[in-house]
């Protein structure tokens, strides 16, 4: 990890996302590494005690909610699992469904969000905080300068969110699902905290630190499938190929992967490209694939170095 994160340092092509205010203010020059095993040891690199919004990746997180509120076969009725292809923001529904493909895409995942219960918008905002605070072990918040650049300029999401209520895909509270949706992606995160919720999905939804349940284990298959398909957008297959891991990308800089049932790995860089993945954290990700064979349908032994695994007989 020491030495990817001195292969990458200086590697400063790409640009901060932009779209949203706020976030165009961030340090280009941030990056850290964070890897978590189930076993609860942490390796980390750089600056992975900043603070910065998850944006993208809360998507995972709150799919895995949904579905502990609904099951899998009624959230399957409002959004699809498959791939498109297409940008994270494409507005495009399924022809046939008329569902939004997948919980990964903006559309996808405003409608997931639409069905997170709770009486009113401060309980559903509480529920949201409780789901990530059992992930990463501590408690989170809410980056209200982020929410309300989010929200002030989040007209493509607003007319996404009509679409489906016109199709009955989400519910008529458009601007409580909406207001929803930007504080999940507004909350605060570092590397290592992300690290520790991919730990968890790779321990049966255990949080490898503090033994608490984050996800209900029967929805893990639901999560990594879906992050493994479509969590990278339309870079998935090349990421399917080149590194074979299920994932997720923010526009913040932010990437989570998960190694099933031994670790997850975090990555923070800010500077994106074309497809709004973290440049550093693609090229981490794919070296560390390489090199210990992490790949899903790589042949070889996956087993990690002894001293990322050292309290494997415990």
């Amino acid at each position: 990890m020491n030495d990817l994160y001195s292969k990458y340092k200086s590697l400063r092509t790409g640009a901060v996302a932009d779209y949203i205010p706020e976030l165009a203010k961030v340090n280009p020059d941030l990056f850290s590494i964070c890897t978590v095993t189930v076993n609860g040891d942490v390796l980390q690199v750089g600056d992975f005690e900043h603070l910065f919004t998850i944006q993208s990746i809360s998507k995972v997180f709150v799919h895995g909610l949904a579905l502990e509120d609904h099951g899998r076969d009624y959230v399957l009725k409002r959004v699809g699992v498959e791939p498109t292809g297409d940008a994270f923001n494409s507005i495009i529904l399924d022809e046939q469904s008329k569902r939004p493909y997948n919980p990964m895409v903006n559309a996808g995942a405003i409608a997931t969000t639409g069905l997170i219960k709770g009486k009113g918008a401060t309980e559903r905002l509480n529920r949201l905080l409780e789901m990530f605070q059992r992930y990463v072990g501590k408690d989170v918040f809410v980056d209200i300068s982020v929410f309300t650049s989010e929200r002030s300029t989040g007209h493509r999401n607003r007319a996404m969110a009509y679409l489906m209520l016109n199709f009955g895909m989400i519910d008529g509270q458009i601007d409580e699902s909406l207001d929803l949706y930007f504080q999940q992606c507004a909350v605060m995160v570092n590397c290592r905290d992300l690290a520790v919720m991919a730990a968890a999905l790779a321990n049966k939804g255990v949080n490898p630190l503090t033994k608490e349940q984050a996800v209900d284990s029967q929805y893990i298959k639901d999560i990594l499938s879906v992050m493994y398909t479509c969590g990278m957008y339309n870079f998935a297959g090349e990421w399917a190929y080149k590194v074979g891991l299920p994932a997720k990308s923010g526009v913040s800089g932010g990437i989570i992967a998960v190694v099933p049932g031994q670790m997850g790995i975090a990555v923070f860089s800010p500077l994106l490209d074309a497809r709004g993945n973290s440049i550093r954290g693609v090229k981490v990700c794919e070296e560390l694939s390489q090199q210990f064979g992490l790949h899903l349908f790589d042949c070889v032994d996956r087993r990690l170095p002894h001293a990322m695994l050292r309290n494997e007989a415990s």
